[in-house]
């Protein structure tokens, strides 16, 4: 039965049309129908909180469909985005596996079908399933990678527009379709939430998207971005 928020949730592991083919998602059918049996599914509305920085972690949060953004703020209350959790991640596992508050906030981004599963009951399947370890190392990984690219891309671009050209060309590679007029991708974030990603003003971006715009880089109708230039965004990333 679909829910109040436009999903038809699947609470089945084995049988989710959602799976992907990666992390816990592609464990083997004995270790899958064990991770089902530990969780719990809930259908979240977007903007809903999963958890918050400094919050005392009661569990992990297992995206099977939507996305999520996670956030860090500072004391005088400026908000960095550190990454954009997509279907099929697990979120708070490094504050459960070290047992450290959260060091971020995790929001959804849009309507999303959510799996907990408590802090206890995670620890001990990541001790009987060696596959899962495996997975859960993968994720880390990517993770790490991600922060690692994030950073590099703050630290050492030389202007907004380098770092908005290499957030747009990073959603390219990510969840870019190509067509017959350039590269198309379903844009789930506002100007403010950009901002946020790459450190600057939400004024700045909405002058830089129109600067890309007038120049026929790309295009925006609703929530769907057109990449008609990709090379033109390339030449302004020097990274």
């Amino acid at each position: 039965m679909p829910s109040p928020y436009g999903l038809e949730p699947f609470d089945n592991c084995l049988t989710c049309r959602w799976k992907s083919d990666q992390f816990f998602c592609s464990l083997e059918e004995k270790s899958l129908d064990h991770f089902d049996s530990i969780t719990f599914t809930t259908v979240y509305p977007a903007g809903s909180i999963l958890f918050q920085e400094g919050q005392s972690p009661r569990g992990v949060f297992m995206i099977c469909h939507g996305k999520a953004k996670l956030t860090t703020t500072s004391a005088n209350g400026r908000t960095l985005i550190t990454r954009v959790a997509e279907e099929g991640e697990v979120l708070g596992m490094s504050s459960v596996l070290s047992g450290s508050p959260h060091k971020s906030t995790a929001e959804t981004l849009e309507p999303a079908q959510v799996n907990f599963i408590r802090k206890e009951d995670f620890l001990k399947f990541l001790q009987d399933n060696t596959e899962a370890c495996f997975a859960a190392a993968q994720q880390l990984a990517s993770e790490c990678e991600s922060s690692d690219d994030h950073v590099r891309s703050l630290g050492l671009s030389q202007s907004a527009a380098e770092k908005l050209a290499h957030l747009i060309l990073t959603w390219v590679v990510e969840q870019g379709t190509e067509t017959g007029e350039g590269w198309r991708l379903k844009m789930m974030m506002t100007h403010q939430e950009i901002s946020q990603m790459i450190g600057t003003s939400r004024e700045t971006v909405t002058r830089l998207l129109g600067e890309f715009k007038e120049k026929k880089i790309l295009s925006v109708k609703g929530s769907t971005l057109m990449v008609h230039r990709r090379d033109e965004l390339e030449a302004l990333v020097l990274l």
